[in-house]
This record gives C-alpha cells, sequence and structure tokens, in this order.
C-alpha cells in the first residue's frame, strides 16, 4: 500500500418484503430488498492492524489474523461478527498467496436512527458485508463479484450467528429487489466445518440457494412505516419454529400458504400486472397473522394491524416485514395520491413513515485513494 492508500465501501441494509419465516426452509422463495441506509467501511493503510466501530465507541482496537483466526484486543464481544468476517476473507485471501498489509479498518452505520432508534434494516449483516467487501476490494487484484463478497459474508455470518437464512447478506451484497432462497444455514455450518478450503466452499454450488432481481411494477408505491417496537427476531422464529414439533400440519399449512402468497406476488411481479401483487401481499399478511396465532406469538401487534389495514381503506396492502412483532411494515399502494393519503393516516395512529427507499446498488467502491 502506498502512503494515504485508502478506499472506502458502502453496502446496504435491508428490508423483508415477503415469505419470512418460510425462507429458513428449503426451496422457499423470499422478496427481499436493499435499502437507502447504509453501512460505510474505510480501509486505510497503517503501520499496525487497528479496528473501530464508530456506532459502538470502540476505537483504534489492536487486531491480529493468526492460524486461520482473528483476534481483536477487547472484551467487548459486539466485535465478534467482524471478528469471524475479517477471519474468514483472510484466509480465502491466503489461500490466493495474497497477504495484507496491516491497515485500520473503520466502520460506521446509519441503518438506525440518529438518536439510535432500531429499524430492523439488517445491520450486523450489512456490517459483515462491508468488512468482506473492504478488504476484498483493496487487496484482490481484480473487481471482486456480488457472489464473492455475498458467500464469504454469508459463511461468516452464519459462522457468528449460527442461524438465519443469508437474505439480509445478499440484500446487502447485491442491492435492488430480489427473489432468493436460502442456502440453509445448517448445510452451510456443516459444510464449512468439514471443508479444508474456503476457496472451495466458495466454488462449491450450494444447494438450495438462489438469487434473482426483480422489478416492482411501476404503477406500485411502497410505503414503510415504523411501529415503535423493536421486535427479537431470534424469538419470533424460535416461537415459529416451535410449531414443527408442536403441530406440524398447522406448520406445513403455514408452509403452503406462505409459498402460495410469495408465488402470486412474484407472478404479478414479472407479468407487472399490481392486482396480483397487492393480491400475494394480502394472502401473505394472513398466512404470518395465522401461523402467530397457532404459535402463540404475536407476530401481527396491533399497530401493525393498523398499519395494514389503513393500507387497504385506500386501496393497496399491508403486511408486516421481518419477523414482525413490531418493528416495520410495508404496504404497495396503487397511486402516489393513495401513498400519500396513507402516510397521512399512518402519522395521526402513531406510525411513522420512514423515508426509505430501494437501493439499487450493492456493495461497492464509493471513493478510493491510491
Amino acid at each position: 500500500m502506498l502512503p494515504d492508500s485508502s478506499l472506502t465501501v458502502k453496502v446496504p441494509g435491508k428490508l423483508m418484503v415477503a415469505g419470512e419465516f418460510a425462507v429458513l426452509e428449503k426451496h422457499q422463495k423470499l422478496v427481499v430488498m436493499a435499502v437507502n441506509r447504509f453501512v460505510y467501511a474505510t480501509l486505510k493503510e497503517s503501520s499496525e492492524n487497528r479496528l473501530t466501530l464508530e456506532t459502538f465507541d470502540l476505537n483504534e482496537m489492536e487486531w491480529q489474523y493468526e492460524a486461520n483466526t482473528v483476534h481483536i484486543k477487547t472484551s467487548d464481544r459486539r466485535v465478534r461478527f467482524v471478528e469471524d468476517a475479517m477471519a474468514v476473507v483472510y484466509t480465502y485471501l491466503k489461500e490466493h498467496n495474497v497477504t495484507p498489509a496491516p491497515f485500520h479498518l473503520s466502520i460506521r452505520s446509519e441503518l438506525d436512527d440518529a438518536s439510535g432508534t432500531k429499524y430492523g434494516l439488517g445491520s450486523s449483516a450489512a456490517v459483515v458485508t462491508s468488512v468482506a467487501a473492504a478488504i476484498l476490494s483493496k487487496f484482490l487484484p481484480e473487481t471482486p463479484s456480488e457472489k464473492l463478497i455475498f458467500k464469504l459474508a454469508a459463511i461468516a455470518h452464519v459462522k457468528t450467528q449460527g442461524s438465519g437464512s443469508g437474505a439480509d447478506v445478499a440484500a446487502s451484497s447485491y442491492g435492488g429487489f430480489l427473489q432468493y432462497a436460502s442456502f440453509q444455514a445448517d448445510w452451510l455450518l456443516e459444510t464449512y466445518y468439514e471443508t479444508d478450503s474456503i476457496t472451495g466452499l466458495v466454488n462449491k454450488d450450494w444447494p438450495y440457494f438462489h438469487v434473482q432481481p426483480i422489478k416492482l411494477p411501476n404503477d406500485l408505491y411502497m410505503c414503510i412505516g415504523w411501529t415503535g417496537t423493536p421486535a427479537s427476531t431470534h424469538d419470533l422464529v424460535q416461537g415459529i419454529s416451535s410449531l414443527k414439533t408442536t403441530d406440524h400440519v398447522l406448520y406445513e399449512q403455514f408452509l403452503a400458504d406462505s409459498e402460495k402468497a410469495v408465488n402470486t406476488f412474484l407472478d404479478g411481479i414479472n407479468r407487472e400486472d399490481s392486482s396480483s401483487v397487492l393480491d400475494g401481499t394480502k394472502q401473505n399478511r394472513a398466512a404470518l397473522a395465522a401461523v402467530g396465532r397457532h404459535a402463540n406469538i404475536e407476530v401481527e401487534t396491533p399497530l401493525l394491524k393498523v398499519l395494514c389495514d389503513l393500507a387497504e381503506t385506500y386501496g393497496g396492502a399491508g403486511k408486516p416485514s421481518g419477523a414482525g412483532g413490531g418493528d416495520c411494515g410495508i404496504a404497495f399502494m396503487p397511486s402516489r395520491l393513495k401513498a400519500e393519503q396513507l402516510a397521512a393516516s399512518w402519522k395521526r395512529a402513531g406510525i411513522k413513515s420512514l423515508d426509505i427507499m430501494n437501493s439499487e446498488l450493492g456493495a461497492g467502491v464509493i471513493e478510493k485513494q491510491d
């Protein structure tokens, strides 16, 4: 690295659109979108390896890579995602005979509100993706592909978290609206621990995994509302998953209902038929509410119900986004006027409209100085 050599990558957060919970099962489709709230990772030359996580006010932490593991000198366990991401990428580079020079990596996030309010936009996945994108972009001789960034970030994220669909990592890596099917976390973890090469795992065909860009019909307007109650995705997923053992029939019915809803949604996308997109959204809302009742989990909270009902009142369709239980809801409206009327009604009901749109771009370098 030359003096003052640096680069900055910009990585979008995510919002789940359709197919939540079901995506954790094989072959189930999900729609996810990248959003125009970002994580930034800046990598600068340094005499020693340093890490700064601005969101956590953790500054200039020393770190080292040895025996395929990264050790960050701190007792704060919130650095685990970054440790694993750096280790996975470093090991991949080592397998390609690339030895990075020392650097200072600084990460800042604008996914949450300035007040610290969390909107459920996928911060850990975006941070992990930003780490992978920054290091690969700096030290690989060629520009890293979206798929390479995604696969390395997905390996690291699942390694740290132990679960997850990877849809949030896909949104952060690829950008845009995506049709997605999960690689299955159990398969990835088992394969990772059995492999002796990160490169081999990356080059391997991942069964079940599928990603494809899609586009909303031009005459649909998307509204995003925040209900003010942060949700615990882990607890909600655990609650829904428990149905598999307590009432397998009801769980299978949910998977069938979700699949039908997402297929209706995607059929509308493919035919540019707004009414089918709205129908699919309503069907998915009903499937999520039903499985929540059966699992004794409040997926659709009272305020999320208001959010969705108001969307239907103005001729659109709404549903919880992600695990539900609070956080964000989304709505698709048939005109700009209807979208504006909905936003005004949401405000009167105590629902905050978020100024968030789709980000067409995924992880990428926005600034470079050699």
